[in-house]
């Protein structure tokens, strides 16, 4: 007699993962064994959370802030949040527009559940960030993707996204400075893709700017709030994470419109109620106070960028665009003959190198691996050298 089991919803099937964190744990259980391996994989900051946060920190446990606060976030944070978007951004925003997260996917997820739907189509960077895609799936739409191609530093055209346009279409994702590949997206491109979308007033935008104090060679960052005419329709994402070293506070911000936001903050109280406490209060210290740390850490960045950019170049099969912004490199690694997934566990399993395939990051991530540069340079110079003794 069978005995009937618990079955799971259809949707779970649709979840996608996030392969940086299974590297991880591998390379976790490989050094548990007493292997020696360089984690150029995880990306997070190698740095510690700069004192003055972390004192922060302590100081708001110790005076009592030990409870709920309000889902949207405690007000001072959100008006530290919007001094901040004034000083980086130039745009005056309101702090009932702004949402205090945990972390960057909450307001990925969000925007996805509020746009997506069985029928509807929604736009993101590939190759680009997992979650984009696995959010998609999840709220029951159709992942459409955009193409970054290698040619153009991981840019996109403009005018091919804005050909991808249905009538279907609900929101576009758009990353930059971006995961995995370190591309910046061109003003030009983003100059025509807002004007193009003049003409589908129905299309929602949300863009990922977590990594917008991370561009190099003197360029600013570009964010879509520049740009005026799609305010009332653009929710932005950044956060904490990158920028001073807290991925472990899990502490993000979003902005939304003013006609979406009490949808927004409704999603938060069924799901996690609000952020921790004394985390909030360590981000208001992170966005007030001292910002060397921040410049610090960005210089080291860029140190390690040039170093990787040239050790990746020298390797034989290997080719790699410049990147302009995050801390990653996207080689090109088709010369090596082997594809991204097995070139990633024999760099684990043989080498002691820990990145990740191309192909964690989207179909269109074929043919690459990404390398975060979020290590010593010390650290870097021996990856490289395992990887070309492999490669031989």
């Amino acid at each position: 007699m069978n005995t009937p089991t618990p079955q799971l919803s259809e949707r779970m099937s649709r979840l996608g993962t996030e392969t940086a964190f299974e590297v991880l744990a591998r390379a976790a259980a490989l050094q548990a064994e007493g292997r020696d391996i360089i984690n150029l994989g995880i990306g997070q900051p190698d740095f510690p959370t700069p004192g003055n946060i972390v004192e922060a920190g302590r100081r708001a446990l110790a005076d009592g802030h030990h409870g709920y606060t309000p889902s949207q976030g405690i007000l001072p944070l959100r008006e530290a949040v919007a001094a901040d978007v004034l000083k980086y951004r130039g745009v005056e925003v309101s702090p009932d527009n702004l949402l205090i997260v945990p972390g960057g996917k909450p307001t990925m997820f969000f925007a996805c559940l509020m746009f997506g739907q069985a029928g509807a189509e929604i736009m993101y960077p590939n190759p680009g960030f997992p979650i984009y895609e696995s959010a998609i799936r999840y709220a029951d739409a159709t992942p459409v993707p955009i193409a970054l191609n290698e040619e153009n530093g991981f840019s996109f055209a403009a005018d091919e996204v804005l050909e991808s346009i249905t009538p279907r279409t609900r929101l576009i994702i758009i990353n930059s400075p971006a995961n995995p590949t370190g591309g910046v997206i061109a003003k030009a491109e983003l100059d025509r893709l807002v004007a193009g979308l003049e003409a589908h007033p129905q299309v929602a935008i949300l863009s990922d700017e977590i990594y917008s104090r991370m561009v190099y060679d003197n360029q600013p960052h570009v964010s879509l709030l520049d740009y005026e005419s799609i305010r009332e329709r653009l929710i932005v994402l950044d956060g904490w994470s990158k920028t001073y070293a807290m991925t472990g506070w899990r502490l993000g911000w979003s902005l939304w419109p003013a006609a979406w936001i009490e949808q927004a903050v409704r999603l938060c109280v069924n799901i996690h109620s609000c952020v921790n406490a004394a985390t909030q209060w360590a981000g208001i210290e992170a966005l007030t106070g001292p910002q060397h740390a921040v410049d610090e850490m960005v210089a080291a960045f860029d140190e390690r960028r040039q170093i990787i950019l040239d050790e990746l170049n020298a390797i034989p099969g290997f080719r790699c665009a410049r990147p302009a912004g995050a801390f990653y490199a996207f080689p090109n690694i088709s010369g090596s003959g082997l594809v991204a997934k097995e070139l990633q566990e024999r760099l684990l399993e043989e080498a002691g190198v820990a990145t990740v395939a191309g192909t964690s990051f989207g179909a269109m991530g074929e043919g690459f691996i990404r390398f975060s540069y979020a290590n010593s340079v010390a650290n870097i110079r021996e990856a490289m050298t395992r990887i070309r003794t492999l490669l031989a």
